[in-house]
């Protein structure tokens, strides 16, 4: 059974820095495109980064562009949002997404690309 498990996540000021983890188990993420989503109260779910299985290929939105990064951790199987210079704007719930593939090189951003999701995690901004 795949589970991917969001952490990380809470209430942060505006100018703040939260760091989000995904944790993956039944799945190896080293052999997965991964992306970061997030879905806001009456907004459509879009893509804020995605990582290629080798990490040489990334996607930021532009809205993220210099403020957030994206990383991996193949041996403890986890992936990783810091997300620094927090605005109001990025409240949200964010997603962990991952979609095993042969691939090395795809960034894959939209989300019935892939196969699995976790459950999200709150990030709620104060101004």
């Amino acid at each position: 059974q795949v589970q991917l498990v969001e952490s990380g996540g809470g209430l942060v000021q505006a100018g703040g820095s939260l760091r989000l983890s995904c944790a993956a188990s039944g799945i190896t993420l080293s052999r997965c495109a991964v992306g970061w989503f997030r879905q806001a109260p009456g907004k459509e779910r879009e893509c804020v980064v995605a990582i290629s299985r080798t990490i040489s290929n990334t996607y930021f939105a532009d809205f993220v562009k210099g403020r957030f990064t994206i990383s991996r951790d193949n041996a403890k199987n986890m992936v990783f949002l810091q997300m620094n210079s927090l605005k109001p704007e990025d409240s949200a719930i964010y997603y962990c997404a991952a979609d095993p593939t042969p691939d090395p090189y795809v960034v894959k951003v939209v989300q019935s690309e892939y196969d699995y999701w976790g459950q999200g995690t709150q990030v709620p901004v104060s101004s």
